[in-house]
């Protein structure tokens, strides 16, 4: 069932006020993507009937036809030649748009569990100068497993974010400079490493309650096992080292 305050937003798109950001043709829409053949061709058309901004697609290494769907679909694609993971997938999209002169950047996933008409929504979060980063939060999506990562990393970072790890996500033109920075580089994952950074950064970070599908195919690589799990958790605990300062942080300011 959808939460009663999402029922009247789903489907209906929220009109912007005079001109929420400021330049709304430089808006670009980047989708991290590995083995996703399934879904691509999907997402990038879903996208394009509600939106008409550039759409690119970062391949990271995939071994299926993910690339050329996203292609034959009308998206840019960023092909890597190194596996990086979607942290790293999306920086490279990030850096791709700073460098094209984008100033607002809007990620999704590529499996289909992000609706494309809450971007509105999104946007109108960053409109006026009111936030540098709006993130589309759905905890009602969360595993136990998820659940358990979530409650444990805002204990030991104060992160007052109730959706740590969504990757539908805006960020203005600072937040793309921060995150396209040799420092952010370092991470592994979209999640509390890039939301430490922000923090550090003085950027404003706001949640904004969306709906999000089920995978259309697949499964999280960071939640699909216990074991996989207690590897992120301990990676992402000594990232955030508590009652000292982020490391990256650190580095940030030599």
């Amino acid at each position: 069932m959808m939460p009663k305050q999402l029922q009247a937003a789903h489907g209906a798109i929220p009109a912007y006020k005079n001109q929420p950001m400021a330049r709304l043709d430089q808006v670009i829409l980047l989708i991290p993507a590995f083995n996703e053949e399934s879904s691509i061709s999907t997402v990038i058309k879903q996208i394009q009937r509600r939106w008409n901004w550039p759409i690119v697609v970062i391949d990271d290494c995939s071994t299926d036809a993910t690339a050329k769907l996203a292609r034959d679909a009308g998206a840019t694609v960023l092909p890597l030649t190194l596996q990086l993971g979607a942290w790293g997938a999306i920086q490279t999209g990030l850096r791709y748009a700073l460098r094209q002169g984008y100033q607002t950047a809007v990620t999704l996933d590529a499996d289909g569990q992000h609706d494309p008409n809450h971007i509105s929504e999104l946007l109108e979060a960053l409109a006026d100068d009111q936030a540098d980063v709006a993130i589309g939060a759905f905890p009602e999506r969360a595993s136990r497993a998820r659940r358990i990562a979530w409650f444990y990393f805002r204990w030991l970072t104060g992160l007052k974010l109730e959706d740590i790890t969504s990757g539908f996500r805006a960020y203005n033109s600072r937040a793309i400079s921060a995150l396209a920075s040799p420092v952010a580089s370092l991470l592994d994952y979209q999640d509390v490493g890039v939301l430490l950074i922000l923090r550090h950064q003085g950027l404003r970070i706001v949640e904004v309650p969306v709906w999000m599908e089920r995978r259309i195919q697949g499964a999280s690589r960071v939640f699909r096992s216990w074991w996989v799990v207690g590897q992120y958790m301990l990676q992402t605990s000594v990232l955030s080292r508590p009652g000292r300062p982020c490391p990256l942080a650190t580095l940030a300011n030599k």
